[in-house]
C-alpha cells in the first residue's frame, strides 16, 4: 500500500471509532459533509445540520 491508501484507511478507522465511542457514551459526532455543511450524527443514524450559531463556543 502507498501512503495515500494508508492515510485513507486510517481516516476511515478513526471515523468508525468515533461513531462507536459516541454510541457507547450516548453522544454524537460532528463532521463536515460532502456538501460543505457541518452536521451532527447521532448513534441512531439521525443527522442534524448545524447552523452558524452552533459552531461558536462560548
Amino acid at each position: 500500500m502507498n501512503r495515500t491508501q494508508d492515510l485513507g484507511k486510517f481516516i476511515k478507522l478513526t471515523g468508525d471509532r468515533a461513531k462507536l465511542d459516541a454510541k457507547a457514551n450516548g453522544t454524537y459526532i460532528v463532521y463536515k459533509s460532502s456538501e460543505g455543511e457541518f452536521v451532527k450524527e447521532y448513534s441512531n443514524g439521525e443527522v442534524e445540520r448545524m447552523n452558524e450559531q452552533d459552531l461558536h463556543l462560548e
